[in-house]
């Protein structure tokens, strides 16, 4: 059986109202995750580090639906999504029902960002892991979102593999800390995050199991902090995205910005200020199981066509495997 499984961070996928239109139209239930207090002088709007986060704009939606589309996966793992009504909603008015089985559970983000998985392929057991916590923090949940594990199935309802979707630490500092402090924080919270990940796949699945492994990582496939995940059943994990090929070639950086990528395997691009050149890394990965590792048909990324990327600043990449 052939499957196609892919990967999209879909940036900030989010339905919160922007506050323009009557008061009476606001929901008083604080849907959408946002807290609303009404006064005689004003309406109190609370929401992540006191900013309010606007929707996602129409015509990133529609590019994130065509990327979508034109992907067309039989299952497919997405990041940034602020709950699950908003991605059936996307699922409806811009995909036109493209995925029939939809599975989003609420994590942890301040933010309210969860990850999600959307499938054509019949799903069974659905896990949801945000509860879980590492034993330097053990009073803390380790992860951020979560690491959501989905058990996809053949149409004849017996188990094909199971998935695992994640959305490891960011590299975000916040305004007023100590950069270098604050990064190695984020470093040490996403290496406590792929060792907990790999206890509990250890944990969940046996050895010559079918799984993958699959979300925005946050750092390249060679970091030292996810390293810890990537031998989850004692078999090292196979990279699927090792020889991946492009859509289409990269946009050519300006003469003063460096050479550009040097390989395409990479879906995100970094330009920080300065003098310092744009970094491409493989933040969006896809690793196999030792079982599923000589399953791979091809690997794909489809590349965006501006630098601050289509949509989204992650390209999504995709995997077709024989099962």
């Amino acid at each position: 059986m052939r499957v196609s499984i892919g990967t999209f961070n879909l940036n900030n996928l989010f339905s919160r109202y922007n506050f323009r239109a009557e008061v009476s139209d606001i929901p008083h239930n604080g849907a959408g995750g946002i807290s609303i207090t009404f006064t005689p002088e004003a309406v109190d709007v609370k929401t992540f580090m006191g900013r309010l986060v606007k929707p996602k704009d129409p015509g990133g939606t529609a590019e994130i639906a065509r990327r979508i589309k034109e992907m067309d996966c039989d299952i497919l793992a997405v990041q940034e999504v602020e709950h699950i009504e908003i991605l059936r909603a996307f699922n409806r008015d811009h995909l036109d029902e493209m995925y029939p089985n939809i599975v989003l559970i609420e994590g942890n983000d301040p933010r309210m960002i969860d990850v999600g998985v959307m499938s054509k392929l019949p799903l069974g057991a659905i896990t949801s892991h945000q509860t879980a916590t590492h034993p330097d923090e053990p009073a803390k949940r380790v992860f951020g979102r979560d690491l959501l594990q989905v058990q996809v199935l053949d149409t004849e309802g017996n188990p094909l593999f199971t998935l695992y979707n994640t959305h490891l630490k960011s590299h975000f500092v916040p305004f007023g800390q100590d950069p270098e402090a604050g990064a190695a924080a984020a470093n040490a919270r996403r290496k406590r995050q792929a060792e907990v990940t790999e206890r509990i796949i250890s944990g969940q699945e046996r050895r010559g199991s079918k799984y993958i492994l699959l979300g925005d990582m946050n750092d390249p496939e060679t970091s030292p902090y996810i390293a810890p995940m990537l031998s989850a059943d004692g078999d090292p994990l196979h990279n699927a995205l090792k020889n991946a090929v492009e859509t289409r070639p990269a946009k050519a950086e300006s003469p003063n910005q460096g050479p550009g990528p040097q390989s395409p395997q990479w879906t995100h691009r970094f330009n920080p200020p300065g003098p310092e050149i744009p970094r491409y890394e493989l933040y969006d990965q896809i690793w196999l199981s030792h079982k599923l590792k000589d399953s791979v048909v091809s690997a794909h990324i489809d590349r965006r066509t501006k630098h601050g990327g289509d949509g989204s600043d992650h390209d999504p990449a995709w995997v077709v495997l024989e099962i």
